[in-house]
């Protein structure tokens, strides 16, 4: 059913070493670390800091219709994967090479300019990544060795995290970044290449192709349709807004704490290191209990985090706030595209990713966008106000209404 013993250890393997080089990659090109800082350096606004972190949603809400109408179609899941990953990278090395030629003013605006085409290609994550890993691996190997790769990545990152004061202390700026990007581009380049290795057989049961308006009509006929669709973007949302967050804990870490390049290092270095332990043990937990347990206590960490860090005024306790975070983070993303396993058919897989990328995706960046100005003007209390609020919600609605579907599709 899944292509073969020979095969399945072969997917397993690269499988395993796609954690290691995405983590180890992501260090270099962080979002939640790297990106608040340099865009800091350059004297970005709260709110231009906040449209970095926008763009992620944003852009991969404007293509994931396209690309899940791609992944519908395509005969090989895999190969096409590897061809836009590809694409993605050249376009980010291209602009990590050329920093040192743009003013600061005009650097901002290049980056963000970048940062958006690169996340356009962002869009075709889920909707490829999430199919083909339901139908190479088998349901009980999907968490444990995927968990082992993302955590020595991290590891690996952890040690990379060292260099970065010595970068940032003996490089000049703009160079520093520009260095510290194009490694990271180069290491996804890597990682880009695990797709293009790939063994996949042809699928069970085929999947239903679908032009572009024809995909994008079937989002909105899924919504109305499926409750159990509507129960699972329910819960997912809120944990995808909080993590869409994430970045706002860097910006307030330098403008209440006065955060130091060595402070900046700290947290990359937390986030890697709970990562770490994160992917491990979340990993095992979606083998032994499934992937629905696993977004139960990811909720419960998330507005343990959003707890923390509201009630308290400490660099220190909002450090042990970010490590809660991070956590969790790494407990959705190990079990988020195999949620979609516990509602639908094979056949309507990128259907789903899509649908669900798209909702949720869509009201994180409404989300981030309101919440850069209130951050500018009123303070940071709404910041972790609004990540307590999502890790209550999600789960009340992953206890109340999401599993009462998951029982009765298994019923």
């Amino acid at each position: 059913m899944y292509g073969g013993h020979k095969n399945i250890k072969r997917n397993l393997l690269l499988y395993f070493f796609d954690g290691i080089s995405f983590t180890l990659s992501v260090t270099f090109i962080s979002i939640t670390t790297i990106i608040p800082f340099f865009l800091e350096q350059l004297g970005a606004s709260t709110i231009q800091i906040g449209m970095a972190a926008a763009l992620v949603p944003i852009c991969t809400f404007i293509t994931q219709p396209l690309f899940g109408s791609l992944a519908s179609r395509v005969k090989k899941l895999s190969m096409t994967f590897a061809k836009i990953l590809f694409l993605q990278r050249i376009s980010f090395l291209v602009f990590a090479i050329t920093i040192p030629l743009f003013p600061p003013h005009v650097l901002i605006r290049t980056f963000l300019f970048a940062w958006g085409v690169f996340n356009l290609f962002v869009g075709s994550y889920s909707v490829f990544f999430a199919p083909l890993i339901l139908k190479l691996l088998p349901p009980d190997r999907r968490g444990g060795l995927r968990g082992i790769g993302f955590a020595l990545g991290s590891l690996l990152s952890l040690a990379v995290t060292a260099i970065f004061p010595v970068i940032f202390y003996r490089i000049t700026f703009p160079y520093d970044f520009m260095l510290i990007f194009v490694m990271g581009s180069l290491l996804m380049f890597v990682n880009a290449a695990v797709f293009a290795l790939l063994r996949e057989h042809n699928d069970i049961e085929p999947r239903i192709p679908m032009g572009l308006a024809q995909y994008t009509r079937g989002i909105f006929s899924s919504l109305i349709s499926e409750p159990g669709l509507r129960a699972l973007i329910l819960t997912c949302t809120f944990l995808v807004i909080a993590i869409s967050l994430l970045p706002y804990y860097t910006v307030y870490a330098i403008r209440i704490f006065s955060a130091t390049d060595a402070n900046i290092a700290t947290l990359a270095a937390l986030a890697v290191a709970s990562g770490a332990v994160g992917h491990i043990v979340f990993g095992f937990i979606v083998d032994k209990r499934g992937p629905v347990t696993t977004v139960t206590m990811v909720a419960c960490l998330t507005a343990l985090s959003g707890a923390l860090a509201l009630f308290t005024n400490s660099l220190t306790l909002l450090f042990v706030a970010w490590a809660i975070a991070n956590f969790g983070n790494s407990g959705y993303f190990s079990s988020a595209s195999l949620l979609l396993g516990e509602i639908g058919a094979p056949g309507k897989l990128p259907l789903y990713a899509g649908v669900l990328n798209v909702v949720a995706l869509a009201l994180s960046a409404i989300v981030l966008l309101v919440l850069a100005p209130v951050l500018e003007r009123i303070g940071f209390n709404w910041l972790f106000i609004t990540i307590l609020a999502c890790g209550v919600l999600s789960l009340a609605a992953n206890v109340f209404v999401f599993r009462r579907h998951v029982f009765i599709g298994k019923n």
